[in-house]
């Protein structure tokens, strides 16, 4: 299961010509790529899964789903993670990873 996680963009700043942001998720500070919701402003909320933010949104909603999530204990992952503020989106082959059925490509074998 897939899950987007709300948290707070704290600082806005361009890395390689990509916009990102400092986002607090309850303590634990994270790099988060914000191309996705470049309305996003300090102080906003956003869903983000797997290092982007998907969507802002307010902040009664950004606490109701984090209080959902801590019921149903699933917040151990964030929490293990700790505050590594340096933490950054990683890349492959100069895209961002996201989630597929598909294979990944791989560079053909030479026959011995």
């Amino acid at each position: 299961m897939c899950l987007g996680i709300p948290g707070e963009v704290i600082e806005t700043y361009s890395e390689h010509d990509m916009l990102m942001g400092k986002v607090d998720f309850g303590g634990v500070f994270k790099r988060v790529c914000l191309e996705h919701t470049p309305e996003a402003r300090v102080g906003d909320f956003v869903i983000v899964h797997v290092g982007f933010a998907l969507q802002v949104i307010d902040e009664a909603e950004a606490k109701q789903v984090f209080a959902f999530l801590e019921q149903m204990n699933e917040l151990q992952e964030l929490e293990a993670a700790g505050t590594d503020e340096d933490e950054s989106v990683q890349t492959v082959n100069g895209a961002a990873p996201c989630e597929t059925d598909a294979p990944t490509p791989t560079a053909p074998q030479e026959a011995p």
